[in-house]
């Protein structure tokens, strides 16, 4: 086992769409890669293989973030892992990407569908973080995903954008909290992105496609690259001085 000399993230949900972004960017600036993915093991390995190509060392391992009592055997994995493949006790960076989508009107939610938004998008967030914390090096970073739709409203996102709120709130606590180990927070927001998320419904759907690209100040809806490299920015050393910030990348939607 050779002893890891370069920086490394975990990436949740990295088999596919933003994540599988994310941990391509972050290998094209010299950066390991952890990614976790839910069920598509065939997928998360094309990535470690694509990492792997750009010269970086990765591996998955399987995660459900809906699953927090899992947390504590998957934190146990990891540190074998980074023992093991990269010869170290501890990573760099925390990117919390994993999620899913629900489109459901307000008054039509269930409780059902609200925990499991819950437990996704906020409490495997919070939790997630918290467990890692001991394995995470001072100096690192957290970048949380929001979303738009946690500054501006679309009919039947209240409950998701509602989590994505609270985990915008979560990260200023995060960097005021962990500022004294020297570890930066910060929220990447996009903006509508044309990957399989939400079953491709902004990728394949033209009318909606066009109707957002003409809300947008940039004329067009993003695209995955759009995303994955200012996540990769923050992990620099250039964006050291940012903390508890909120960047939207969506080309200039609603302005």
């Amino acid at each position: 086992m050779e002893k890891n000399t370069s920086k490394i993230a975990l990436v949740t949900g990295g088999s596919r769409g933003l994540g599988k972004n994310m941990a391509l960017k972050l290998a094209a600036k010299g950066i390991d890669v952890v990614l976790t993915y839910n069920r598509n093991q065939i997928e998360a390995e094309k990535v470690v293989a694509a990492v792997e190509a750009a010269g970086q060392r990765a591996v998955a391992l399987q995660l459900d973030t809906a699953d927090t009592k899992g947390f504590d055997a998957f934190i146990m994995r990891l540190g074998n892992v980074l023992q093991e493949v990269f010869g170290t006790a501890r990573f760099d960076f925390l990117i919390n990407n994993a999620g899913t989508a629900l489109h459901a009107d307000f008054a039509e939610t269930t409780e059902e569908q609200l925990d499991t938004i819950v437990n996704i998008h906020f409490k495997g967030v919070f939790l997630l973080t918290q467990k890692a914390l001991p394995y995470l090096e001072d100096g690192g970073r957290i970048i949380n995903i929001s979303s738009g739709l946690a500054r501006f409203s679309f009919n039947g996102s209240s409950a998701y954008g509602a989590m994505k709120g609270a985990v915008e709130v979560l990260t200023r606590y995060l960097a005021k909290e962990l500022g004294p180990r020297g570890i930066a927070a910060n929220v990447v927001a996009p903006g509508a992105i044309e990957t399989d998320f939400s079953g491709g419904l902004v990728r394949d759907n033209k009318e909606i496609n066009a109707h957002i690209a003409g809300l947008t100040a940039l004329g067009r809806v993003g695209l995955p690259d759009d995303i994955g490299g200012v996540v990769a920015f923050l992990c620099s050393d250039e964006a050291r001085w940012i903390n508890g910030q909120r960047i939207e990348v969506s080309g200039g939607i609603f302005l």
